[in-house]
């Protein structure tokens, strides 16, 4: 970069500097993505977790490094002049014109600003507030996706479709599962829309990586009718085999889950590839494909776009979270925007052995990890500022009493340092004691199954009480209390110790030593909380998980370096009973 020498010179070299940080970011982050194809055929899962978390680490580092440069610049406080920026801005709106990514530009110019200036809440002199630009349209979205008309078997469109989609790695018993699979989605198609079938198949070209999966993602059509089609790989041993369709929104819509990790799938023109998912996921928000995609900074940028415009237009207020108030987190709601807020305590009350820091730590902890559609994905925010009667009340007077050191009102202002946001969910406590017999027996069994998911990915949630879980509207039960959240591998679970006599099996308090990292399994029982019948039928499912072996040989599985299967679909969506994986 040449040295500048007017103030106009500055704010173009600024804009010409971030821009080229940008394209830095997003040719690493699509060089990351595009290791997914090979990880997949190499079947090398443990490499794919290191590039997920890489990627991850790329946005950051790479907003750092400009930030640092620009403090360091001969200009650097002409550079930290906002007078500068507003013209840096106009610079930088007239460069990213016309480009397919230009709405992840702005997002990154807006990252880069406000770490220069630690901006609270916003300034429309120096950042994007809303776009500058209207989105390309949609026209060249057909680009994306192959279409496939159908003029024989559902099962020969099936075969044309992978056919052309060439993993290195040859199909396997594709004579036994594409039977199967067009004839679930004959089915399908009749049972929703009757006679007559689907006329086309739109497949996206891009192939949706994640974990140990892949997705071919696209659409059926008939007329202005659209229906998911999802068909979903593993590449056990032997080649790549289909392990199952899935046809409905909601089947999809847990797929491209926000308790998931990302996807891996290349996109030169983002804002297309999420027009297209929306057409099959339209209750899903535009913040949320982004964030499944892998652009979780652009993502966040909508989410709070979205917040604004209903705060614009909605009359209800901020108010305290229902349910049982926890410990750590002081937790809030909107009734009428499906969100929850969270903002870190300044002090823990008793037995809360953990810090500040800790529990950040955490939330990067389940950020970077599998969460195995297990974990909600929680979206960080920094110096947020809005109007004081948004607030209920008593809400304001809790967030000022117990985090005052986050919290402050200003000028009729409520400012925030910090918070998490997360979608909002039943707490499971709230659902076992107002869901109907059938679904609360429903939600105990995969509350085992979620403890288990967990357990598979390496993670021990330290707490099990059912007001640490929740359930999501699909009826998944999720986990989403990361005070005393931890890696499987770092616990030590034993067996409580038999007492030598009468003396010790009375005493109130263990006779034995406990060690911070000691779990007892057989205690989980006590921990329950559930009521008769639902306790005995977690037991009777479930009662693996009061063993300390379970979890041993849970822990010696992630010592060899086994990377487990967890499934987006039940077990009884897979099209091969016989899958070995």
């Amino acid at each position: 970069m040449k040295v500048p020498v007017s103030g106009e010179e500055i704010a173009l070299a600024g804009a010409q500097a971030i821009l080229a940080a940008f394209d830095r970011f997003h040719q690493e982050f699509k060089c990351l993505t595009r290791r997914a194809p090979e990880r997949f055929v190499q079947q090398d899962w443990l490499a794919a977790q290191r590039d997920a978390v890489e990627r991850l680490d790329l946005y950051p580092r790479v907003v750092q490094k400009i930030v640092a440069d620009f403090r360091e610049n001969p200009h650097a406080v002409a550079m930290q002049a906002p007078s500068t920026w507003t013209r840096m801005r106009r610079h930088y709106s007239r460069l990213i014109a016309g480009r397919d990514d230009l709405e992840l530009a702005e997002t990154f110019y807006n990252s880069v600003s406000r770490r220069i200036f630690s901006t609270v809440g916003v300034d429309e002199r120096i950042e994007y507030i809303d776009t500058d630009f209207e989105l390309p349209d949609d026209s060249g979205a057909s680009r994306l996706y192959t279409r496939y008309p159908r003029s024989g078997s559902t099962a020969d469109l099936l075969r044309t479709i992978l056919a052309e989609r060439d993993f290195q790695a040859p199909y396997k018993r594709l004579e036994q599962t594409l039977p199967r699979a067009a004839q679930q989605i004959d089915s399908h198609i009749s049972s929703a829309w009757g006679a007559g079938g689907f006329e086309a198949a739109e497949v996206l070209e891009p192939v949706f990586f994640r974990n140990k999966g892949a997705y071919l993602i696209g659409r059926l059509v008939r007329g202005a009718q659209l229906c998911p089609l999802l068909i979903a790989l593993r590449h056990p041993q032997g080649g790549t085999q289909v392990d199952a369709v899935l046809l409905s929104e909601d089947e999809a819509s847990i797929v491209f889950s926000y308790t998931r990790s990302y996807f891996h799938v290349e996109a030169d023109a983002p804002h297309q590839l999420v027009s297209f998912l929306r057409s099959i996921l339209p209750q899903k928000r535009i913040a949320e494909l982004y964030i499944s995609i892998g652009y979780n900074k652009h993502g966040k940028t909508e989410l709070y776009r979205d917040l604004l415009l209903h705060l614009s237009t909605a009359e209800d207020r901020f108010q305290i979270a229902p349910g049982q108030r926890g410990m750590v987190m002081a937790v809030f709601t909107l009734p009428s925007y499906d969100m929850v807020f969270k903002i870190i305590k300044d002090r823990f009350a008793e037995p809360k052995r953990t810090t500040r820091e800790e529990v950040m730590s955490r939330y990067q902890l389940v950020f970077k990890h599998d969460r195995a559609g297990r974990l909600v994905d929680a979206q960080e925010f920094e110096h947020l500022q809005i109007d004081s009667t948004r607030f209920d009340e008593a809400l304001l007077a809790e967030l000022l009493d117990v985090a005052g050191e986050t919290v402050t009102l200003e000028d009729g202002c409520v400012n925030i340092r910090h918070l998490y946001t997360e979608r909002r969910m039943t707490p499971l406590d709230v659902y076992v004691n107002e869901a109907s017999p059938t679904a609360v027996e429903k939600a105990v069994l995969d509350y085992g199954q979620a403890i288990k998911d967990l357990a598979a990915t390496n993670i021990f949630p330290g707490d099990i009480l059912l007001k640490n879980f929740g359930v999501t509207r699909h009826g998944r039960v999720v986990f989403y209390d990361y005070d005393e959240l931890t890696l499987l591998t770092a616990c030590k679970f034993r067996r409580m110790p038999q007492p030598s006599d009468y003396e010790e099996s009375m005493h109130a308090e263990p006779w034995f030593y406990v060690g911070r990292d000691d779990i007892f399994p057989e205690e989980f029982r006590t921990f329950l909380g559930l009521p008769s019948p639902y306790r005995e039928i977690f037991v009777q499912h479930h009662g693996d998980l009061f063993e300390a072996s379970f979890w041993r040989q849970m822990q010696k599985k992630h010592r060899l370096g086994e990377v487990m299967d967890t499934f987006p679909y039940p077990s009884e969506r897979r099209l091969d009973s016989h899958a070995v994986l």
